[in-house]
């Protein structure tokens, strides 16, 4: 049995108007800074350590042997287990030592060995979003966009520069090419090697990934977020949008322009053609031969 935690207790407003109790916890054998904050409620496990410039915000739990680097802010109610290392420095060779950041938001959970670099930019932050589910081993590189309610299992390594958009579903093992993008709603499917853009909505898989079908069911689970509802015109709007962009067997650039001629504009749809058409490292299609042009 490990040695007794150290207790501190601070007042809170409860719904009645009075004060309860939230109860800070922090293990004798962590050591944490003089120069990081910690918000009422947080619990800090065994010899987990946490640098100088941390922000760690309410209610948020970190458990044993975990590593918090130097100028890294975490928001309300996460969880972080055994082993995750955040706001490692940037691998990226040109850094050169200069402040930046990790930020991350709230009720997010990191499981073990989650490994989280800051940006290789003076001043500039690697970015995790609200409600996120990182499973164990999964590595996030320096300047790395997460957005909001997305799931990454085991092994999934992002490299530097890569962004997931909202409600993204990423299998074991996926690994991301520097600048990938990852539209909202769409999901790779585990060991996918992931080195062009992935379209909002889009299921896919491989090595290389390339687009499948649409994301039918990761759109049904995720129409129970009032954040991410789709009306069934819309989900119908988007399935003609994949036949006509992923199935005609035009070229890409022709493909968007006879979806904008063929159906009616809707947000979502207009969405999943501006994504395509800002693509800087271009979108994996099921028939490889094919271009933009």
């Amino acid at each position: 049995m490990g040695p007794p935690t150290a207790d501190c207790r601070l007042p809170t407003a409860n719904i009645n108007g009075g004060t309860s109790v939230l109860e800070t916890s922090i293990h004798p054998t962590a050591i944490i800074s003089p120069k990081a904050t910690l918000e009422e409620g947080v619990k800090i496990g065994p010899y987990s350590l946490v640098g100088e410039d941390v922000h760690i915000g309410r209610g948020t739990v970190i458990g044993p042997h975990v590593q918090i680097e130097k100028w890294t802010t975490i928001g309300e109610e996460c969880k972080i287990f055994f082993g995750a290392t955040i706001g490692n420095e940037s691998k990226d060779l040109k850094y050169g030592g200069w402040r930046s950041y990790v930020k991350i938001g709230n009720r997010n959970i990191l499981r073990e060995y989650v490994s989280i670099s800051r940006s290789s930019f003076e001043e500039e932050a690697t970015i995790v979003g609200d409600n996120n589910l990182l499973m164990n081993w999964v590595n996030l590189a320096h300047d790395t966009i997460v957005g909001n309610r997305i799931i990454m299992a085991n092994f999934v390594s992002l490299a530097g520069h890569v962004v997931i958009e909202d409600d993204v579903r990423l299998g074991a093992h996926a690994a991301l090419h520097q600048y990938v993008r990852v539209g909202k709603m769409a999901m790779a499917g585990g060991f996918s090697k992931i080195v062009q853009d992935i379209p909002p909505f889009a299921l896919s898989a491989g090595q290389p990934a390339r687009v499948r079908d649409l994301n039918r069911i990761g759109i049904r689970t995720s129409r129970i977020n009032p954040l991410s509802q789709l009306t069934p015109e819309t989900l119908a709007a988007l399935k003609k949008a994949f036949r006509i962009l992923f199935r005609s067997g035009l070229p890409l650039k022709h493909a968007v322009t006879r979806v904008r001629e063929a159906l009616e504009s809707t947000p979502e749809v207009e969405y999943l053609l501006k994504f395509i058409e800002t693509s800087k490292r271009g979108i994996g299609f099921s028939q490889p031969n094919r271009t933009f042009f």
